[in-house]
């Protein structure tokens, strides 16, 4: 990346949420809170609605909805544990960024694969087939930036 590092780029998803306060609410993993307001804000983890899956993981969902500018976005945490995937490799028309927060991931992408770690930063283009798994012995948590309709 020009102008930023990743570990950057990790430390400051937290002001992003907090930018794209203006956003409407829209359906996700888990759903985001009701009502979000048109001025920016600060989403407490705490506070974010929690989706337990089937392998023992949870979502917290932190926004979706429109940008004013006019880009559709949904923001999530997930957490994953170890040797578990969120779901098969899937694709999608929206393009997704990762940013790997703790632990160790595969990234499945086109049938190639990469491991990452803390600091990493996955990026899933537009109806590229993709997925994820949690290769490493401790829980994976990575928060997720889908940008597109």
């Amino acid at each position: 990346m020009d102008g930023i590092s990743r570990r950057e780029l990790c430390i400051g998803l937290p002001a992003l949420a907090g930018i794209l306060g203006s956003l409407t609410t829209a359906s996700g993993l888990a759903k985001p809170p009701e009502g979000l307001p048109d001025v920016s804000r600060a989403f407490a983890f705490d506070e974010l609605p929690v989706h337990t899956s089937a392998n023992g993981g949870a979502s917290r969902a932190v926004m979706a909805g429109r940008l004013p500018t006019g880009e559709i976005i949904e923001v999530h945490e997930t957490t994953l544990p170890p040797g578990a995937m969120p779901h098969p490799p899937h694709k999608h028309r929206h393009s997704e960024l990762m940013m790997i927060r703790e632990g160790s991931v595969e990234f499945e992408m086109d049938e190639r694969r990469s491991v990452v770690g803390p600091g990493g930063v996955l990026y899933a283009a537009s109806n590229t087939m993709h997925g994820l798994k949690n290769v490493g012995t401790t829980p994976a948590n990575y928060f997720v930036i889908a940008i597109g309709d």
